[in-house]
């Protein structure tokens, strides 16, 4: 218990004391997605050199001691000493919170840094910082470990003519508690959307960790797309079927402000795919330039259905998500002044880009679709189909409405119910079957958890349109249980009836179909869901194992293997239970092993990269057979069939 407080309590961090002491508020996490963002600070510093001009090549190597080196051909940082720090501007940049070339003055017109503490944070949060600069003709090194300069800056002749800098570290351990090794596909997604946003830079990305990725030769992959968003929107929509094969693409410049975008809409396709960009950092938030283009879009292509006679007078507008069903587009701003909320900087918030955007959009679509007629009644045919769809939707919700028995409460009958009407500790457990959801009923916890049983496998939404989702009973359990709304409208997050949807089926084969037909309805219908994260997905046993009085539960065959090794004797023969279902289990054990926020895992669905998980639900769950038997025939031989259950 505390006894006093006086100013000696009051602590004050000095240097990177604040950033050792609290990560989480620099880099969002200490886990998976904090420790892949050091590396994507230290690239961001040299993507700005390539934003000013200054830098045609960025190299990026996962090393085979953990560390990671990212070096570039830009100015190099400045190694001159710093009027105000009396160190070199190097050791100034690497060691003091909010220095840094960003904030005017020249350096950079604009650039993703805004805050000047991405380097200093990567140096504080690493065991070891070494740093390269090429630059005035002479080579400079300095090492720093835990934040700290060892010993002063190094300066040699240079023997060669080059100029960069090169950054290497090694992330710390005493920080990331769950591990520093780092996943090649993650960095590799941000490495391509980076050379996709910055048309004709190269990057190339190279694994030396031969031992972990079991290989002779180091694994080697190059960004370089002349193309820039353009071929970020093919890339994303080539296994769609598009609606015109030109990609609409507009780059135009105001007020300083530059503004690029790239549109396609595709037959095949219901929802749309909208990625917007601020200096090259995805918004996944939005922001105004996404609200501008949303504005634009709706207002150019309902003036066009006016013009050409789609629409007549006494009909009303068609909405924003019906012009944008099917459509792709990337928006990506580069703004002197950018306004972020919070340093993980995932909303713009600049007002006067939503003017900008929508002006320039504005002009440059109207100038194409005038040129391109065909192309505008082909948007506008698939618009009014979806408004049409969307019509029959609400007509059937309605009707379904009124049919209820209880005028006032339309919740699915199989849905049980949790007590607390507080959704932020409620939680929903999705199971399959009524047998599952009997055990899961006995066994909850019924003051804050709900069960809602699915009959068979849910509709695959992907493939379908709207008016067929909503005559659905299964999907109109889960949207009325759920409290979502309509599919496309803005998501409302205080209609969410349980912030914590679990999805809990069994561990077989059929069990994993149903979760992912789940999760492609989550995606697609409501994908605020999945990105604020309120989806997740339970872990049931898949052994339980008994010898004498004594019982374990295994959650795959590697931890059975290690209990039977490590646990018991050789001559041991203890009583090994395979779950084929969670109907198999009894209550209690159902509440022990997954449902008991004590003792149960969970995963939470998260998305890293928007585009590609976009471009596979298109691939695997989508109707066209073509590309998934490419997948399949692609990635098959990398699977070990032992492991299949079938």
């Amino acid at each position: 218990m505390t006894t006093n407080y006086g100013a000696e309590q009051i602590q004050v961090l000095e240097g990177l004391e604040p950033v050792r002491k609290r990560p989480g508020m620099y880099i969002g996490s200490t886990g998976p997605r904090g420790l892949h963002h050091l590396v994507y600070e230290v690239v961001d510093n040299s993507v700005d050199e390539a934003l000013a001009g200054h830098c045609s090549r960025i190299d990026i190597s996962l090393n085979a001691d953990g560390s990671v080196t990212v070096t570039d051909d830009g100015r190099g940082i400045p190694t001159d000493i710093h009027p105000r720090t009396g160190k070199s501007a190097l050791e100034t940049v690497m060691t003091v919170l909010h220095a840094g070339g960003k904030f005017g003055g020249g350096g950079y017109k604009v650039s993703g840094g805004l805050h000047g503490v991405g380097i200093s944070v990567v140096n504080a949060l690493s065991e070891w910082v070494e740093v390269t600069v090429w630059r005035d003709g002479n080579v400079h090194k300095q090492r720093y470990e835990r934040g700290v300069p060892i010993g002063d800056l190094e300066i040699a002749p240079l023997t060669e003519t080059r100029r960069g800098t090169s950054v290497s570290f090694l992330p710390d351990t005493q920080i990331f508690s769950t591990g520093i090794e780092f996943d090649y596909d993650t960095l590799a997604g941000r490495l391509r959307e980076l050379a996709y946003l910055n048309a004709g830079i190269e990057i190339v990305f190279t694994d030396y960790r031969l031992e972990l990725i079991k290989a002779d030769q180091p694994k080697v992959s190059m960004y370089h797309y002349a193309g820039g968003i353009t071929e970020y929107v093919a890339y994303i929509n080539g296994d769609k079927q598009p609606i015109h094969e030109e990609i609409i693409h507009i780059a135009a410049e105001r007020d300083g402000v530059q503004v690029e975008a790239a549109l396609q809409w595709c037959v095949d396709a219901y929802s749309d795919n909208l990625l917007g960009f601020a200096n090259n950092i995805r918004t996944i938030d939005g922001g105004t330039h996404l609200e501008g283009l949303k504005a634009v879009l709706t207002r150019t292509l309902n003036n066009f259905a006016r013009k050409r006679n789609k629409r007549k007078d006494a009909e009303s507008n068609l909405a924003g998500e019906n012009i944008r069903e099917g459509l792709t587009a990337i928006v990506s701003v580069k703004v002197p002044d950018p306004e972020f909320e919070g340093q993980t900087k995932t909303k713009l918030g600049n007002t006067e880009v939503r003017g900008i955007v929508d002006s320039l959009v504005g002009e440059a679509l109207t100038e194409y679709l005038d040129f391109h007629p065909g192309v505008a009644d082909s948007i506008l045919e698939k618009a009014i189909q979806a408004f049409n769809a969307a019509e029959a939707a609400r007509r059937a919700r309605e009707l379904v409405r009124r049919k209820s028995v209880l005028e006032s409460s339309t919740l699915p009958g199989k849905l049980a119910d949790c007590s607390s009407r507080d959704p932020g500790e409620s939680e929903i457990f999705i199971v399959e079957g009524d047998s599952a959801g009997g055990s899961a009923k006995q066994g909850r916890d019924r003051r804050f958890q709900a069960i809602l049983p699915l009959r068979g496998k849910i509709l695959n939404i992907e493939k379908t349109d709207d008016s067929k989702i909503y005559k659905n009973t299964e999907i109109q359990a889960l949207i009325t249980a759920l409290g979502l709304g309509i599919k496309g409208e803005e998501f409302d997050a205080s209609q969410l009836r349980y912030h914590r949807i679990c999805l809990m089926t069994d561990a077989d084969v059929d069990g994993a179909h149903i979760r992912t037909l789940l999760l492609t309805f989550f995606y697609r219908y409501q994908r605020e869901l999945v990105d604020q994260g309120y989806v997740y997905i339970a872990c049931p046993p898949l052994y339980k194992v008994v010898r004498g009085r004594n019982h374990w539960y295994c959650y795959n065959d590697r931890e059975l293997q290690t209990l039977l090794t490590e646990q018991f004797p050789a001559n041991a023969k203890p009583d090994i239970q395979r779950f084929k279902g969670l109907g198999e289990m009894m209550p209690t054990q159902l509440w022990d092993t997954t449902m008991n926020p004590e003792t149960r895992t969970m995963k939470r669905v998260e998305i890293e990269d928007a585009a590609e998980a976009d471009r596979i639900f298109t691939i695997l769950m989508g109707d066209r057979v073509a590309p998934r038997r490419e997948f399949i025939e692609t990635h098959g031989p990398r699977m070990k069939l032992e492991d299949l259950d079938i």
